[in-house]
């Protein structure tokens, strides 16, 4: 419903029609006052005098209450209506002070109608066209009767002031939280794009650029062989093509669901067999503890991280030998991979960089998102271990 505008050029806003539980209270009592200062004239009065003109504007300011109540609790435009109201009650107080009492529901009835400004004026008039009345049919002996109605509408006015100020203040407030809550939304859409982002690249990482790297380390080792009597070529071109053939099962299966294909045709051991002898022939495994069933994440990140882990070995290590352990804890399952290669200063790798570097970080990266830790202890000339150990909530 749009804002009415009152005579003073006010705005009223939208918020404050007459539909509430006090505004029904409010049409209720000032029939009810009606009702007993018709009774009160009646039994001073009687019907004689003027009381055709008293009675016809009772039913006149009967109808037109009864007008704006309807058009309020329609949601139509009420407002105007309260000017011949409050019109024909003048007129009819001026005739029939008796009626002065169906001032008080017209004072709440004003502040639900016009702007703050506005309403004071009128209330204020109001006021004092009520005090009047009252000290008139007292015999003008009660003073108290001449000041009471202006400090009700007084008090009424602030009251509806204060909980007008207080309802802006909650409006406010709520708009600032549904803003908070707009601003946290986009930040966690962000950060859920960042995290997927990351997600990718180590899926590229422990798929397509270790299985491309494999590929290319035998294919050079082809190339240098190739015119060598008794020459390992012929075997190494065939080893590439193995590898780029798996690499592009596993690159279409990254494009469709970024999933471990191999743990859902073979058991866990065996996968990460697989992986460690596509970089490393020689690898050897070991289960320790009893096999558990492991969630599919848990299972996913440990074959992601042996690939990774001896892709490494077989790139930098130029080691002789290389094994991977698997061993079930109770409620956690542990993955060791170790060489004897050449080692390196552990702490003094640095982040990644175009030349390589993505893979420790982006196995750390996998386990602590499963809650689990990731260590690696090396030292040049010492061969390498990297274990790390995954939480998954099961019992042995």
């Amino acid at each position: 419903m749009s804002s009415p505008v009152t005579a003073r050029g006010d705005q009223v806003p939208a918020d404050r029609d007459s539909r509430g539980p006090l505004d029904v209270a409010i049409h209720v009592s000032f029939y009810v006052l009606l009702a007993t200062s018709t009774a009160r004239y009646l039994t001073y009065h009687g019907v004689s005098g003027r009381f055709v003109i008293v009675a016809a504007l009772i039913v006149a300011l009967a109808a037109l209450y009864a007008v704006t109540v309807a058009l309020s609790r329609r949601a139509g435009v009420w407002q105007p209506w309260v000017w011949p109201v409050l019109t024909t009650w003048a007129v009819l107080v001026w005739l029939a002070p008796s009626f002065a009492w169906c001032a008080f529901p017209m004072f709440f009835l004003c502040t639900r109608a016009f702007s703050s400004r506005t309403a004071y004026l009128i209330v204020a008039g109001l006021a004092v066209v009520t005090s009047v009345a009252f000290f008139n049919f007292s015999g003008r002996t009660e003073w108290a009767v001449l000041i009471g109605p202006i400090c009700t509408g007084a008090l009424v006015v602030i009251a509806y002031g204060q909980i007008e100020r207080d309802s802006r203040e909650r409006v406010r407030l709520l708009e600032q939280v549904a803003e908070a809550k707009s601003r946290l939304a986009e930040t966690e859409r962000a950060a859920g794009v960042l995290s997927e982002r990351e997600r990718l690249a180590r899926e590229i990482h422990d798929t397509v650029t270790q299985g491309l790297t494999s590929s290319l380390l035998h294919l050079e080792a082809a190339d240098l062989a190739w015119d060598q009597p008794h020459s390992p070529a012929r075997e190494e071109v065939r080893t590439a093509t193995a590898s780029l053939r798996e690499n592009l099962a596993e690159t279409r299966n990254l494009v469709h669901y970024l999933a471990s294909p191999n743990l859902e045709t073979q058991s866990l051991d065996a996968a990460l067999l697989g992986a460690a002898r596509g970089h490393f022939p020689a690898a050897q495994l070991r289960v320790v503890g009893v096999p558990a069933a492991l969630p599919a994440e848990v299972g996913h990140a440990l074959l992601r991280i042996t690939q990774s882990a001896v892709s490494n070995v077989s790139r930098h290590a130029d080691a002789q030998t290389l094994g991977v352990t698997l061993t079930y804890l109770p409620g956690a399952v542990a993955l060791d991979v170790f060489d004897d290669g050449r080692g390196f200063a552990a702490d003094a790798v640095g982040d990644h960089s175009t030349a390589g570097g993505f893979g420790l970080r982006a196995m750390r990266q996998r386990v602590q998102a499963l809650g689990g830790t990731l260590i690696v202890e090396s030292a040049p000339g010492e061969g390498t271990v990297v274990a790390a150990q995954i939480p998954y909530g099961g019992e042995r």
